[in-house]
């Protein structure tokens, strides 16, 4: 299956999520090992995108409840219990063993 946005392939799930947003995930997340000075500059340039774009947040949380909503079979895998006990076993009754 091919993950297509704004008419691309998107070759990784990282860039999937940078084409939906239209901004690489690094200017939101940081990147290890940043300077004091490069994080200004990053968080000021984060400033100014949600200041031209006031609804990049509604899109960001779009674009997670949709990546939820596709993978959520994976993502909430849960296996049911069997409901009954095992053999041999009896449940317990509270009180002192005489």
């Amino acid at each position: 299956m091919k993950n297509i946005v704004a008419g691309r392939v998107a070759a990784s799930t990282t860039e999937f999520i940078e084409l939906a947003l239209g901004t690489p995930l690094e200017l939101w997340l940081g990147v290890e090992g940043e300077s004091e000075m490069e994080r200004a500059a990053r968080e000021d340039a984060a400033r100014d995108i949600l200041t031209d774009n006031p609804n990049l947040p509604d899109r960001v949380s779009q674009v997670a409840a949709e990546a939820i909503e596709a993978h959520a079979p994976e993502l909430f895998n849960v296996t049911l219990l069997p409901a009954r006990r095992p053999a041999g076993r009896r449940p317990y009754r509270g009180g002192v063993a005489a």
